[in-house]
């Protein structure tokens, strides 16, 4: 019989798995930083509203293409590094310098439209993004054992929100208590958000470093006892043949991701427009005023208040998931966030932006979970020696519904709501509400042998735990 490739998990302390997701934190605060101001950075350089998520496809596009692969070679890699580390570094190290060449676009005026530099260097942060996000959800499965993956998952998105509060905020604070402008000439990025983009890269590439430092991977077990035969040499094609034997709880799940990540990327795309005109009551037109930027900057702190409850929301997760089951919480969860996403529409004046923080409680408590409730369902349903490659493909699931609403989302704004950015996010709650009755559909395994976590509970963990080792 052909080697086995086993995979050896072992019960870490709580700070050895806070030490293991650390880098998660400097990769969110530079994807916060981006949600947060793409929109922003491409309107300054001269997109219309209509057009910004086209320029925001960028970001499921590449994902899809390139988590599948880094998932897969990830699973056949192992160097001095580890199988996992020398990804996320990488694509960590790429993702910054992408931060800081993103507000200089204007340097590069010579080759190219700026609008059209500002999008590729969006790319290749997006790119180098996912590079680095999928071998860190892949390193919690392949260090926990099952009973850790959702404490391991909940602690990697206390930090996720940590990280995305500090980028969220960095720029408001910057302008407001620092005293960095926060107005420039038309087509130039404000000072307050270049100097946030590059303390964003230097925080991103060092607490990837702490991570690459303080965490170890433990290189495969080969022997000739187990049944799961790992096929050398095949290459790419082993994508498309995972991907067509996809777990059945993957393909359920499917359903909610895609109503779940829908409604995230009309928020990321069009919070910015919809704040400006719905309740700072701006026109369309309207792209560098200071009340335009001053609206633009509380953008980025209700984003980082759900961050922020998403962070404190976290380790609850685990406790309210042992009492009410995994496909429970995130039901709850996705329906808090439709109720807050819905409530944007409430707000309709300057004075009243306060609300906006409220709202945000709601879709904080979403994003904890979809984070990591969907992983923890998904990390026992497929087998260890696959779970980079899994990883990667079940991004498929976030990035399609993405890629549609990026191809139709402009267009509904334009046509059918009138240019009213705030529908967009109306329509958003609406999919987040959807999601929260899809997901009570999934059937929620608890490891490769099909076993249920009530029957777990039971007495038969020793029998599912052989599959995780």
């Amino acid at each position: 019989m052909a080697p086995t490739q086993k995979i050896r998990t072992t019960r870490l302390s709580f700070w050895q798995i806070w030490n293991m997701s650390f880098g998660f934190l400097g990769i969110q605060m530079g994807f916060a930083l981006q949600n947060a101001n793409a929109s922003r950075i491409l309107q300054t350089y001269g997109a219309y509203m209509e057009h910004l998520s086209l320029f925001w496809l960028v970001a499921p596009i590449t994902g899809m293409i390139v988590q599948p692969i880094i998932g897969y070679y990830s699973d056949r890699t192992w160097t001095k590094l580890g199988r996992r580390r020398p990804y996320f570094l990488a694509g960590g190290v790429l993702a910054a310098i992408g931060l800081i060449l993103m507000p200089n676009a204007s340097m590069f005026t010579a080759y190219l439209p700026v609008l059209w530099i500002g999008a590729g260097f969006l790319m290749i942060m997006d790119a180098s993004f996912n590079v680095a996000m999928e071998p860190f959800r892949a390193l919690v499965a392949d260090k926990l054992p099952t009973d850790q993956r959702t404490l391991g998952f909940s602690v990697q998105t206390m930090l996720i929100g940590i990280g995305a509060v500090l980028g969220s905020w960095l720029p408001y604070v910057l302008a407001e208590w620092v005293g960095v402008s926060t107005t420039a000439s038309e087509g130039i990025i404000p000072q307050n958000v270049f100097f946030s983009f590059i303390i964003g890269a230097l925080i991103l590439v060092g607490s990837l470093i702490w991570t690459v430092v303080r965490t170890s991977e433990s290189p495969p077990d080969w022997d000739h006892e187990g049944t799961e035969i790992i096929t050398p040499g095949t290459g790419l094609r082993n994508i498309f043949t995972d991907f067509w034997d996809m777990p059945k709880a993957m393909k359920q799940l499917g359903l909610v991701q895609f109503f779940s990540w829908f409604a995230l990327f009309s928020m990321w795309v069009y919070t910015t427009p919809a704040a400006a005109q719905h309740v700072w009551n701006l026109p369309p037109t309207d792209t560098s005023s200071l009340e335009f930027n001053t609206a633009a900057n509380y953008v980025g702190v209700i984003f980082g208040v759900y961050n922020l409850v998403s962070a404190g929301f976290a380790i609850l997760l685990s406790v309210i998931a042992s009492k009410v089951g995994r496909k429970g919480t995130h039901s709850l969860c996705l329906g808090a966030g439709g109720l807050g996403m819905a409530s944007f529409f409430l707000i309709t004046d300057p004075s009243m932006k306060w609300m906006l923080n409220i709202s945000m409680i709601g879709v904080g408590i979403a994003w904890a979970s979809i984070l990591a409730m969907p992983y923890a369902i998904l990390a026992g349903s497929i087998p260890a020696r696959k779970m980079g490659i899994y990883m990667g493909i079940f991004n498929f699931f976030i990035t399609a519904p993405q890629i549609v609403n990026g191809l139709v989302g402009g267009w509904l704004v334009k046509h059918l709501y009138g240019g009213q950015a705030i529908y967009a996010l109306l329509t958003a709650g609406i999919f987040l509400f959807v999601a929260a009755v899809s997901v009570m559909f999934v059937e929620d395994e608890d490891d490769v042998t099909g076993m249920s976590p009530k029957k777990k509970n039971k007495g038969h963990s020793g029998k599912a735990g052989k599959n995780n080792h």
